[in-house]
């Protein structure tokens, strides 16, 4: 899969998208990403992006030319009969989640992450992107707002790419899969000892009844 970033800052994400499990998975060319900075695609000497949003107030908002001319830029390098998505993070969007995730990894080679700040993204690059036959999609990583939309692409990255075959390795470590979601996990020493008091590893664990241990993961996972 690839993942195309439309960022000003494209230095936020460098440093955890090359490091560990993403930066592995990236030489191994099962994943490819791409930082594009906004400001490439405007002329005038100042780079500027954003403007004073019509109808008054505070704050600035990304301008529509810039935005249409990096999707175009992007979109001209994908390969025929792919799938493809935009997506625009905003606290208004549909919720991200885990399901969301496994479905995009299987569904779509191209993703187009729009990342924005201040005051958003004039609202007809949705209109334009449709009528340029591509898909374009608002989402939110969860109930609050963010400065920028950088955070939740390297969410969106990190929880779709795990999804992909060979990423983590073994299809049983993804973790939901092999434990489900929540299940609590416990490693050396049987006994902890802390300030006096000793906590213990649950005996069903040191049982060996793998019958009762799954049983036990099963009552601890949490409901989706």
């Amino acid at each position: 899969m690839k993942f195309d970033i439309i960022t000003i800052f494209p230095q936020i994400l460098d440093s955890y998208l090359s490091e560990s499990i993403l930066g592995r998975a990236q030489k191994q060319k099962l994943v490819e990403i791409k930082t594009h900075n906004l400001r490439d695609f405007v002329k005038d000497k100042y780079k500027k992006i954003d403007d004073k949003p019509y109808g008054g107030g505070a704050g600035m908002a990304f301008k529509i030319e810039p935005l249409i001319k990096a999707i175009q830029s992007i979109t001209k390098s994908y390969k025929p009969k792919t799938e493809s998505l935009a997506i625009i993070f905003t606290p208004a969007g549909k919720q991200f989640d885990n399901k969301t995730a496994a479905q995009f990894a299987k569904k779509y080679d191209n993703l187009i992450l729009i990342c924005g700040r201040y005051e958003g993204i004039d609202a007809r690059l949705e209109k334009v992107a449709k009528n340029l036959k591509l898909k374009i999609e608002n989402f939110s990583i969860g109930p609050y707002v963010l400065t920028g939309g950088e955070l939740p692409a390297m969410v969106l990255i990190d929880s779709i790419s795990r999804q992909i075959p060979g990423v983590l390795g073994k299809d049983e470590s993804i973790e939901e899969k092999r434990l489900g979601v929540g299940v609590p996990v416990y490693t050396r020493p049987e006994t902890f000892v802390c300030g006096g008091k000793k906590y213990n590893v649950p005996k069903v664990l040191l049982s060996g009844n793998h019958k009762e241990i799954e049983k036990w993961r099963l009552s601890k996972r949490v409901k989706n």
